[in-house]
């Protein structure tokens, strides 16, 4: 009987070990993303990438914190990532605050801007512009009035310019 008892014991700390650790594991991974978040908040863009990476990794992360990592990548220069991670989530994004959309937008279309893909930023722009505040708006048509002159679209930039000038 005592034998007995002793392999359900072993068998019951044999298999519980591994949900355990699993368990312990999620745990700290949550503690992970509450520290990518500290630093993304904080502006420490390249650290909070190395986790959010991480994570990605293991968990598949959800658009939301895809879009931070595209935002990171916009804090860092890196405009081909940024765009890379930016343009398939802004679409699945439309249930959040309008001003927090309206940042994923500008990065995405600043990205777009300084990778000299003008035709691509200049609807990035305009949907920045639908929801970003008053003060925010005359940049928006500031650069989608250089990027219809990089186009020689000589009438839409001039519009364009007008736009922003009433703004600033």
């Amino acid at each position: 009987m005592k034998r007995v008892f002793v392999w359900i014991v072993l068998l019951f700390c044999l298999f519980s070990e591994p949900a355990m650790a699993q368990r312990r594991q999620k745990s700290e991974d949550a503690e992970q993303l509450g520290r990518a978040i500290d630093y993304f908040s904080s502006g420490k863009y390249h650290e909070a990438l190395i986790i959010f990476h991480k994570l990605d990794n293991a968990y598949d992360l959800n658009p939301r914190f895809k879009a931070y990592m595209g935002v990171c990548y916009y804090y860092e220069w890196d405009y081909e990532k940024s765009t890379a991670y930016l343009d398939p989530v802004i679409p699945e994004l439309n249930a959040y605050a309008p001003h927090e959309r309206s940042f994923y937008y500008y990065a995405d279309a600043e990205s777009h801007f300084n990778l000299g893909h003008y035709r691509k930023c200049i609807p990035l722009y305009e949907q920045h512009l639908q929801v970003c505040y008053d003060n925010e708006k005359g940049d928006s048509h500031y650069r989608i009035a250089f990027s219809y002159l990089f186009l020689e679209e000589w009438e839409n930039a001039g519009d364009s310019f007008r736009s922003a000038l009433s703004y600033y």
